[in-house]
């Protein structure tokens, strides 16, 4: 499993996935998540991945080659797209039918699925964030719901409810989606690090900040600690 965060903010966008997958308790690696598409200043889009490795790779090796086809139309590469909109619709025409063939191959029992993150701009265009489902149909993320989830989703959800919101700054953002993969961290063995953090600045077209962060990370290991040690004050301070 993995866990995959995105948040829409009006400074920006800011994603981080971790990197494990497992197949089994003695089946455990590591692989990228987070893939970048970009023509600087014209056009970024970042996919997450979560679920089956197989299909997400299948699904992006496919969109890759429909990029590099001297055919490719608005219809078929993801970086002719018109739209941000039209992005997610060929992104989630193309998981659905790889995971419909991959599944195919498959017993009913053995069934693969994967679900996605769409985020990027187009110049000219308002930066936009979808939830692609293995299905290929999809949602959007809107200013009441500024942050998207895939994979282990749930323990890192509260915090972002609570201090996620479009005003909210790319720094603090960092911050939070951080603090939110912590929580995951020291509550499912199946996500772990390192993990891979982007930022997309709005109106850049272009990730303005890629960082990985390794198990050890001496800032990462501070912020843990100091986030621990908050909540225990803030625990010891509530009268009931």
């Amino acid at each position: 499993m993995t866990y995959c965060v995105g948040l829409l903010l009006n400074d920006g966008m800011v994603l981080l996935s971790d990197t494990r997958t497992n197949a089994g308790l003695d089946n455990i690696s590591t692989y990228r998540k987070v893939f970048t598409f970009e023509d600087p200043g014209e056009r970024v889009i970042v996919i997450m991945t979560a679920g089956s490795l197989s299909v997400s790779q299948t699904t992006l090796a496919q969109l890759r080659e429909a990029i590099e086809d001297p055919e490719a139309t608005p219809d078929s590469s993801i970086m002719l797209a018109p739209t941000m909109l039209k992005v997610a619709e060929i992104v989630g025409d193309r998981l659905a039918k790889v995971r419909e063939e991959i599944d195919h191959k498959l017993s009913a029992a053995q069934g693969a699925s994967a679900s996605m993150i769409v985020a990027g701009q187009r110049k000219g265009g308002a930066m936009r964030l979808f939830l692609i489902y293995p299905e290929g149909n999809f949602i959007e993320a809107t200013e009441d719901a500024p942050f998207l989830q895939i994979g282990e989703h749930k323990y890192g959800k509260p915090i972002l409810d609570r201090v996620v919101k479009p005003s909210t700054s790319l720094a603090d953002a960092q911050k939070a989606v951080l603090l939110s993969m912590d929580s995951t961290l020291r509550s499912n063995l199946s996500v772990g690090m390192p993990l891979d953090l982007a930022v997309v600045e709005r109106d850049a077209c272009k990730v303005t900040l890629r960082r990985r962060i390794e198990a050890g990370d001496p800032q990462f290991r501070a912020m843990s600690e100091a986030w621990s040690n908050a909540l225990r004050d803030g625990f010891a301070k509530i009268m009931i």
